[in-house]
């Protein structure tokens, strides 16, 4: 494998930029026919969406108590919604609408160390959605149906951050027939609702552009990732945090040559991506970790290790063809499984990354850019249409109960 890890550092080449604004190089390749096309689609004029005059209350004073909110991994609720008051596809009439936008801040609520609490996000969901419900007929005729959420915490519209409570809690019920925009995606898990369209996280475009090296510079370093292992406070075992997966890389591959691995983040951080052919992503449960970005930012193929995982943009991004996919048992195996991949294989992967489409999808530029993040969020929605007539309620018709779910989602926010 030494051997092989040197023939690999030699070979595989290339940072190949971001994409966004840059000239597609000679050592690119797009998927023609399938995701290649899809990527981009231009959603101007597919789709109408009305956007709701809400109190400042809900989104910008919440802001301007703690700016911190405009860089964490959840700010794309802020940065959707500053990219619809200006998108072309913004109607000022509710009756052509296609899709009504409701600019709520669910997670701009941090503690002293930056973390968000949902605690109150869902009082404040239900307070926002009275609201609408009050003052536009837009929201009793659907029920939501014709609606869509930002909702970008761990958990999404559960509102925690702790796996075995947001299952207890569920989605939000007053959400039940709206469409979701949220980072977290797993199959088959209680707050994953049918329909959603699974996003990225955020992470600052002008920070990762200022940290490019030169697009020829070989990848010398075999596997990469930096971050935690083990959650201290909560987990020290390892057995709940990224369910194990981070536990079992550092238990199996701490004293390996070929992985570059460690709990330090060094000020090279995006440098050494660009020097790594393989970038790990032991997510866990879910896709919001910037690592999955930031390794298709930089060309660095991402192992994904997420059992049942719904990526972002999965019907637009091609993920297994630019990535490389480890079942949570399989760790323990990671050197052997990495090194068999033939080396035609991996040089693909990394002519496909090297699409600048594919990495302008993962981001969310301000100000926007063709085929961004935001572009892929309405063509989301735009394949959604037209609603079917079941979205339309009966006249008297009734489905959502305005009382279901915790007591104390019920109090006055």
């Amino acid at each position: 494998m030494r051997t092989l890890w040197w023939v690999l550092g030699v070979v595989l080449v290339g940072g190949f930029g971001l994409g966004y604004g840059a000239e597609k190089s000679l050592h690119t390749e797009r998927i023609s026919g399938s995701a290649g096309d899809v990527l981009e689609d231009d959603p101007v004029g597919r789709l109408k969406v009305f956007i709701y005059e809400l109190p400042s209350k809900y989104n910008k004073k919440i802001l301007q108590k703690d700016p911190r909110c405009l860089n964490h991994m959840f700010a794309a609720e802020i940065f959707m919604h500053r990219f619809l008051l200006s998108s072309p596809v913004r109607t000022l009439n509710p009756e052509e609408a296609d899709w009504f936008y409701t600019p709520i801040y669910t997670t701009c609520d941090l503690t002293p160390n930056g973390l968000p609490l949902p605690f109150k996000s869902p009082r404040m969901m239900r307070s926002a959605i009275q609201l609408i419900a009050s003052n536009w007929p837009y929201w009793n005729r659907t029920e939501g149906a014709d609606h869509f959420f930002v909702v970008p915490h761990d958990f999404g519209a559960c509102f925690h951050y702790q796996e075995e409570k947001a299952i207890e809690r569920g989605i939000l019920p007053l959400l039940q027939r709206a469409t979701l925009v949220q980072t977290f995606g797993q199959r088959n898990h209680v707050c994953l609702k049918d329909g959603s369209i699974t996003i990225p996280p955020y992470a600052p475009p002008q920070k990762m552009q200022a940290h490019l090296i030169a697009q020829d510079t070989p990848r010398s370093i075999f596997v990469y990732f930096r971050g935690l292992f083990y959650d201290v406070n909560n987990d020290p075992e390892g057995g709940y945090y990224a369910r194990g997966a981070r536990a079992a890389v550092w238990e199996n591959f701490k004293d390996n040559p070929l992985f570059d691995i460690s709990t330090d983040h060094p000020t090279t951080y995006y440098e050494d991506m660009q020097r790594a052919i393989f970038c790990l992503c032991p997510l866990g449960w879910a896709p919001w970790s910037p690592r999955l970005v930031e390794a298709v930012v930089f060309g660095c193929i991402p192992v994904i290790i997420a059992d049942d995982i719904v990526l972002p943009f999965a019907d637009a991004i091609p993920w297994e063809e630019i990535g490389v996919y480890v079942a949570e048992a399989d760790v323990p195996n990671l050197d052997t499984i990495l090194t068999s991949i033939p080396i035609d294989v991996i040089l693909r992967k990394q002519r496909l990354l090297a699409n600048p489409s594919m990495k302008q999808a993962m981001l969310f530029p301000q100000p926007a850019q063709s085929g961004d993040a935001f572009h892929q969020i309405l063509n989301g929605l735009a394949r959604k249409l037209p609603h079917d007539n079941s979205v339309f309620l009966k006249p008297g018709e009734k489905i959502l109960n305005w009382t279901a779910g915790p007591v104390g989602d019920l109090k006055p926010w």
